[in-house]
Formats: C-alpha cells, structure tokens, sequence
C-alpha cells in the first residue's frame, strides 16, 4: 500500500460529527488526536458532546450522543498527565473515510480545533512539513 503525503496543516471533514472543512495540524509529536469539544455532559453511560469554537466559524455542530466512550491518560509536552474522553468516529482525507480514536480536549485557545497525531497516521501517511492542504486540494481539484 502506498502511503499519502500530508502537509503540515489540512482540512477534513468529520461526517458523524457534522463538521465540514475543519481546520487540522498534523503533529508527529504526538501519539493521540485530539479534537476540541466545548461542552460535555455524561449521563446514564451515554457521552453528549457539543463541537463548537468561536475562533473556528466550521466547527460547530448540534449535540452528538456517544454509546460508547473510553478514558485515557495523555501526557502533553510539557509532562502534565490529563485523563480524557476518547471516541471512535470517522474523518474523510483524500475523498476516503478512515476511523480515527479522538481525545476530547479544550483547544478553543489553540489555532487548529483538531490535533492528528501518529497514533491515526501510522501506515496509512507520511508528512512533508513544506506541503499544505493535500487532501483538501486533491478532494476538490478534480
């Protein structure tokens, strides 16, 4: 299988999620994705999750409920170990859907809502930090 290219930055679309041309960063530094939820709520094993970001006028959805959720630690660069929700939904890069495992995580004060780390990338990307919007130019440059 051959890999496909990324840049450095991107935009995706989150199908289940209801978000369309969302910002992304590759970060090869990081294991887990992480995607910025504004509101979360748990309630009788069920996860309710609102996608939204002033700074982002895309990222905005209505309520997603989740069935199924885990927690996990992720440690961010500076050391401090965080324990966060984690989904399973998918994204669409270069027109195909894949799964992707997101960590919920306040990113409202970051410059990209949504964090795509090697965890996701591995043996299906490799990453030329001087390219930029590979998928997004090849999903609608026909």
């Amino acid at each position: 299988m051959t890999k496909k290219i990324l840049g450095r930055v991107d935009r995706v679309n989150f199908p289940d999620l209801q978000l369309n041309n969302i910002d992304i960063k590759i970060d090869t530094g990081a294991y887990t994705s992480a995607i910025h939820c504004s509101k979360i709520r748990e309630v009788d094993g069920k996860l309710y999750c609102i996608f939204d970001s002033n700074r982002h006028p895309n990222f905005k959805s209505d309520e997603v409920v989740f069935n199924t959720y885990t927690y996990t630690d992720v440690k961010s660069s500076n050391g401090h170990k965080e324990n966060r929700y984690k989904i399973k939904t998918t994204v669409i890069f270069f027109g195909k859907t894949y799964k992707i495992n997101l960590t919920l995580s306040t990113r409202d004060d970051m410059k990209f809502p949504v964090l795509i780390g090697r965890q996701f990338l591995k043996l299906k990307f490799m990453v030329d930090v001087d390219l930029e919007n590979q998928s997004f130019k090849k999903s609608f440059i026909k």
